[in-house]
C-alpha cells in the first residue's frame, strides 16, 4: 500500500481535527456518517465557536461519549477563535493545549493536516507492532511504542507508517480474530498475541 490516508472524510485542517477527535473510541465508519450534517453547519472554528453546546450535541450524538466530545468541540473551537484567530495550530504544544485532543490527536492533525512527520500510536498501531514485534516487550505503552517506532522507521516513511499499521490492524491483524492465513507478513510475524491489549 505505497499510498495511505486517513478513512476520515474532511476538507481543512479545522475538519480533520474535529473528526479526529470525535472519533476516539468510535468508528471511522459513524464519524463519517455524523460529519456532512456536522461540517454544513460548522464549516469552520468561527462558526462552531458561536454555537451553543446542546447544538453541537445534537449532531454528534451518535458517536461514542456525545457529552463529552460535544463539550470538547465546543472549548477546542472558542479557543481556536480566541488565541489562534480560528486557524489550527501545527505546534504539537499548542495543540495538545486544545480540550479534547491529546496526544495520538495532536499527531493525527501534525502528519495528516501538516505532512509532518509524526507517529499517531492508537489501539491498532499499539496492538500491531507489539504483535509483530516491532516493538519490544517492555513498550508497553503508547507513547513508548511511538518512541520505538520513530526511532526505527525511517522519517520519509513516519507519515505513511501509522496508517500502515492501523489499516493492518483494522482489517487484517483484528483484535480478537487476526486473520494470519490472509497476512502477508505470516511466515516472519512472531505472533506476540499473549498480553497484546
Amino acid at each position: 500500500m505505497p499510498e495511505v490516508g486517513t478513512e476520515l472524510h474532511f476538507n481543512s485542517p479545522f475538519q480533520l481535527l474535529v473528526a479526529t477527535i470525535l472519533s476516539a473510541q468510535c468508528t471511522d465508519k459513524r464519524v463519517n456518517e455524523v460529519t456532512p450534517a456536522l461540517f454544513q453547519r460548522f464549516p469552520d472554528a468561527a462558526a462552531m465557536a458561536a454555537a451553543e453546546e446542546k447544538e453541537i450535541h445534537d449532531y454528534v450524538r451518535s458517536v461514542s461519549y456525545p457529552n463529552a466530545k460535544s463539550k470538547h468541540l465546543s472549548a477546542m473551537a472558542k479557543m481556536l477563535v480566541e488565541e489562534f484567530n480560528g486557524v489550527v495550530p501545527s505546534n504539537p504544544d499548542q495543540l495538545t493545549r486544545l480540550p479534547g485532543v491529546g496526544r495520538k490527536t495532536a499527531n493525527v492533525v501534525q502528519a495528516v493536516a501538516f505532512g509532518k512527520a509524526t507517529m499517531a500510536v492508537d489501539t491498532h498501531v499499539f496492538r500491531v507492532s507489539r504483535r509483530m514485534g516491532l516493538v519490544g516487550k517492555n513498550d508497553n505503552t503508547p507513547f513508548k511504542v511511538e518512541q520505538q517506532l520513530m526511532k526505527n522507521i525511517p522519517e520519509t516513511d513516519i507519515p505513511n507508517a501509522h496508517h500502515w499499521l492501523l489499516l493492518h490492524g483494522r482489517y487484517v491483524c483484528t483484535s480478537r480474530k487476526p486473520k494470519c492465513a490472509k497476512c502477508p507478513f505470516d511466515a516472519i510475524c512472531p505472533k506476540i498475541i499473549e498480553n497484546d491489549k
